[in-house]
């Protein structure tokens, strides 16, 4: 088994907190789709800031979803 060479970070340590105990089947998937929904979250948000950034709209997405090139 190799060693770290690095810290954990602060999420890390959380999550390690977290997982010591045992979590049902159904409290697992409740967590997964907690955390998957966060990140989806941050993806949605950082996408719109980029959108609105360049001025897009609904227009621009249908001439690329059209796009046949």
């Amino acid at each position: 088994m190799s060693v770290l060479n690095y810290p954990l970070s602060n999420v890390q340590i959380e999550l390690m907190k977290l997982f010591s105990t045992n979590l049902s089947d159904n409290e697992l998937i409740e967590l997964k789709d907690l955390l998957s929904g966060f990140y989806a979250d941050k993806a949605i948000s950082e996408a719109d800031a980029i959108w609105d950034k360049k001025g897009l709209n609904d227009e621009d997405m249908e001439t690329w979803l059209n796009n046949k090139s």
